[in-house]
């Protein structure tokens, strides 16, 4: 991977620790808030995509806005999975095992549908990596209850949508040769079209969120797009493979914030942890 790319990568795992981390900062209702950053998020993106599309760099195509309606289901649903579980589930579990099983996730489909081949170097990494996930989860005796075991669950049903989405927007932007940053304000416009709906339905609440959210929506609006787009710009030239678990490094930075800030236990064992997954990213991307 070249040196360029590799550092990319590793800004926008940076802004996505950032924007996970103000969501566990917010205090009303999931949907408005859902909702509320991404019609902040599609606002600052749509006059570029509004731009690339005058400038002919990427006009507005069939192709570009089926694969954006695709894309925005996708990313709803892992939206709305990762918030219900930070509701429900500390930070510091869902986080890393969201962030973890999503790549591996990925490699496999990537192996056993797109054919592509993987080293012995990715298999060792993917079995550091799902290590690390359960050092950080904690003592898989005491997941029948509490908040550990929630937490695994919602992870993981996170990281099912972040696999389905990071495959298809490798293939949107890297396949189909689609801009990214039109591509993804195409896919930004197409989830306020889906979360409407909901935000409709609780528009006596809208100011209260407002109000009360702010901050996190603010942040949020302007980290996520940031972070994606630098990823869907990074797999235009390497593989999914590769830019998919190098983005988890943010698990390190999420795990020990999530421990600073939020008061959750167990300082040395998320290190260890993450550690673990990070030594599973880095052979990866070997």
């Amino acid at each position: 991977m070249p040196v360029g790319t590799f550092a990319i990568v590793l800004l926008a795992a940076l802004a996505h620790a950032g924007w996970n981390l103000a969501s566990k900062f917010k205090r009303g209702d999931t949907i408005l808030f859902v909702g509320a950053y991404t019609v902040g998020s599609a606002i600052l993106c749509a006059p570029l995509a509004v731009w690339f599309a005058a400038a002919g760099i990427q006009p507005i195509t069939p192709t570009l806005i089926g694969a954006s309606a695709v894309s925005a289901a996708l990313h709803a649903g892992y939206s709305l999975a990762l918030q219900a579980g930070y509701d429900r589930a500390a930070f510091g579990v869902v986080y890393p095992v969201a962030r973890g099983s999503g790549p591996l996730l990925s490699m496999g489909v990537a192996v056993a549908v797109l054919g592509e081949r993987i080293g012995w170097t990715s298999a060792v990494g993917g079995l550091l990596v799902v290590g690390g996930i359960l050092v950080v989860a904690g003592d898989p005796r005491k997941m029948r209850g509490g908040d550990a075991r929630g937490g695994l669950l919602w992870g993981v049903m996170t990281g099912i949508a972040i696999a389905a989405y990071t495959l298809w927007d490798a293939h949107a932007v890297g396949r189909l040769d689609l801009a990214p940053e039109s591509y993804y304000a195409g896919t930004l416009l197409f989830q306020c079209a889906m979360l409407t709906p909901g935000i409709l339905r609780r528009r006596t609440r809208v100011r209260t969120t407002l109000r009360t959210d702010w901050r996190p929506i603010i942040l949020i609006a302007v980290l996520s797009p940031l972070a994606y787009i630098l990823v869907l710009t990074a797999m235009q030239d390497s593989p999914v493979a590769l830019v998919a678990p190098l983005r988890e490094s943010s698990i390190v930075i999420g795990s020990l914030v999530a421990w600073r800030l939020f008061d959750e236990h167990d300082l040395g064992r998320r290190v260890i942890g993450a550690v673990i997954v990070l030594a599973g990213i880095v052979v990866i991307g070997l």
